[in-house]
């Protein structure tokens, strides 16, 4: 029996069945109750109220945070024939009164609007006279101070409850740990609805991180076998990100800058630039990106370690949402450390201090894990995964151990002459006998330790520090400058009584496997050069309408058309993405490309 959600979502989508939960909470929103969802980035949240939006009576008011992502969200349900708009700043006054009007005459199925316009109290007026469908809490956590991503605004929508009751509510978030998602259950008044954990696993996405050695090198060989494949590259500060960028253009790579400090002009030609294909690289802040709905972003890089494993979580989750395989790296020092923690406390709150220093505490435990990320990762947000995932740098390249009792009484007893009053960089020149003016003004080239490491470079001695702070045989005074202290645990190494293994240094990619592929590409084989075409053909018709490519059609449904090779409109409805409106608009041009390519290669083989 197929239902009027499932039939929604293969007449509009164009997909065959739902994801794990979609289906119930979708019809539980149907026949009115609420719900609150943690599901990963791209795992179909959208879905969840879209479905119901446009088969209640009324229309469905999504909150949304991100007016990029609003105009994203808009274009691509406007693709499927769904009536959708947004409201919100960027509209003349013209447009703005046309969605009003749309709004009033009960002609939208869904409007997107940001919590600030929302909350204005002539709005909500606006809309006890109006027939709402449901209302949609997209990126929930930001209601919460436990939040990485904590907003003043989100916390009126807790008030939602009391001046528009009655009315079915979703909250949606892919990055809440535990105590945020509860704090978010209770001031949104959710306490009574079900909560659906689908499970933040993102299988596609191959966690990888390197100690930094290099970094712009580093940089350089991932991007080396990722040509023509679209990426994002974060860094902590404008400068860096300019410098990069500039670096990368230099070296013949198609990237441009993103960051707060832009024009909005320069912002929105960059992030327009990269949605429509026409870009290959965005360096960017953390100011680019959340509004970001791109497919295709085949890997992210952090060039900086981030606060927090949640804003970690969502930016690496950028890569991969249509489900193919992609890639990120995090590049990681105590230098990163360092400098994030001094931000962090320059803030008057000093609850708040304490728990972003938690969250930034949590995010280094992850840099510096030595079994596999993906199970750290997830247990941070509750889940927990039974077997190694096999798709991480730990899992591919496990690290290799070596005796290290030597170089930690040289780390420890350097420290130990240093007066315990200097940060790593400063013991790591010493014991490499660096003569630099620091060394000299403090007369450490006259320590017994003074040249005692220089066999090792800055990347191991690094590497050996990390280690040694990590498994608490020294403390790093975060507050005073990274300042080294040696604790009670180093007494036995620095007199000999014990051993210590430790992990070689892992500044590079040592070890190349076969990226793991969805499930879509295992099914059957396919002809690239089709999928080319398509592209080809996708981009001509997507510029013709002024939209991002993957409005008109995903990578993951071009590669299915190439593995089927549809030759009639029964057959491209079949293939997943594909629903009635987009068949009608798109079907002949894409069967005609299908057909001669086939034509070609029947003539070739005869």
């Amino acid at each position: 029996m197929i239902t009027d959600s499932l039939a929604t979502l293969q007449r509009v989508f164009g997909y065959e069945s739902f994801r794990p939960y979609q289906e119930e909470i979708i019809d539980n929103l149907i026949n009115g109750f609420d719900a609150f969802v943690l599901m990963p980035t791209g795992g179909g949240k959208s879905l969840c109220y879209q479905i119901p939006a446009i088969i209640r009576n009324g229309v469905g008011i999504v909150v949304s945070p991100l007016i990029s992502l609003m105009k994203d969200q808009v274009d691509a349900l406007q693709a499927n024939g769904v009536t959708a708009a947004y409201y919100n700043s960027t509209l003349s006054a013209q447009q703005a009164g046309n969605v009003l009007h749309q709004l009033h005459s009960g002609k939208l199925d869904l409007l997107y609007v940001a919590p600030e316009r929302l909350m204005q109290s002539a709005f909500i007026e606006r809309l006890q006279n109006i027939d709402i469908a449901l209302i949609a809490i997209d990126e929930a956590h930001c209601v919460s101070r436990w939040g990485h991503d904590f907003r003043p605004d989100y916390l009126r929508l807790g008030e939602l409850r009391k001046n528009l009751p009655n009315i079915p509510t979703i909250a949606l978030t892919a990055t809440a740990d535990p105590q945020t998602r509860d704090d978010a259950v209770v001031r949104l008044g959710l306490s009574h609805a079900p909560l659906y954990v689908t499970g933040i696993d993102r299988p596609n996405i191959r966690y990888m991180v390197l100690e930094k050695n290099r970094p712009f090198e580093q940089l350089k060989n991932l991007l080396a076998s990722r040509k023509r494949e679209a990426g994002i590259i974060y860094a902590l500060s404008r400068k860096r990100v300019e410098d990069i960028a500039d670096r990368l253009v230099a070296h013949g790579i198609d990237a441009a800058a993103y960051h707060a400090g832009l024009s909005s002009q320069n912002r929105q030609t960059v992030q327009d630039a990269f949605l429509k294909d026409e870009l290959q690289v965005v360096v960017a802040t953390v100011a680019f990106g959340m509004g970001i709905d791109k497919p295709n972003v085949r890997f992210v890089v952090h060039y900086d370690l981030p606060k927090n494993i949640e804003s970690y979580y969502q930016e690496t989750g950028r890569a991969g949402r249509d489900g193919l395989s992609a890639e990120t790296l995090l590049l990681y020092s105590m230098q990163d450390v360092v400098l994030i923690r001094n931000l962090l406390e320059k803030s008057d709150n000093e609850q708040q201090i304490r728990i972003e220093i938690q969250k930034l505490n949590s995010m280094v435990d992850f840099a510096e894990a030595l079994t596999c990320r993906r199970q750290v990762l997830l247990n941070y947000f509750g889940e927990q995964l039974k077997q190694e995932c096999g798709n991480c740098d730990v899992c591919l390249n496990p690290p290799q151990q070596y005796d290290a009792t030597l170089d930690a009484q040289k780390a420890l007893s350097c420290v130990y002459k240093v007066g315990q009053r200097f940060g790593v960089r400063h013991v790591i020149s010493v014991l490499r006998g660096s003569h630099n003016d620091r060394i000299k003004r403090f007369q450490h080239e006259q320590l017994s330790t003074f040249a005692l490491g220089k066999e090792l470079g800055e990347a191991e001695w690094s590497s050996i520090f990390r280690q040694l702070i990590h498994q608490g045989y020294l403390a790093q005074d975060l507050s005073n400058y990274g300042v080294l202290k040696l604790t009670s645990r180093s007494r036995p190494i620095l007199k000999g009584e014990m051993t210590l293994l430790l992990a070689r240094p892992r500044i590079k990619i040592t070890k190349k496997t076969k990226r793991k592929a969805s499930k879509i590409l295992t099914e059957q084989p396919y002809d690239e050069r089709l999928v080319d075409q398509l592209r080809e053909l996708r981009t001509r018709l997507a510029r013709r309408q002024g939209v991002p490519p993957y409005v008109v059609f995903g990578d993951a449904t071009l590669i299915q058309m190439a593995q089927l090779k549809p030759t009639d409109a029964t057959g491209l409805l079949a293939v997943s993405g594909v629903g009635e409106h987009k068949l009608s608009k798109y079907g002949n041009d894409f069967l005609s490309v299908i057909k001669h390519f086939s034509e070609e290669q029947n003539a070739t083989q005869v």
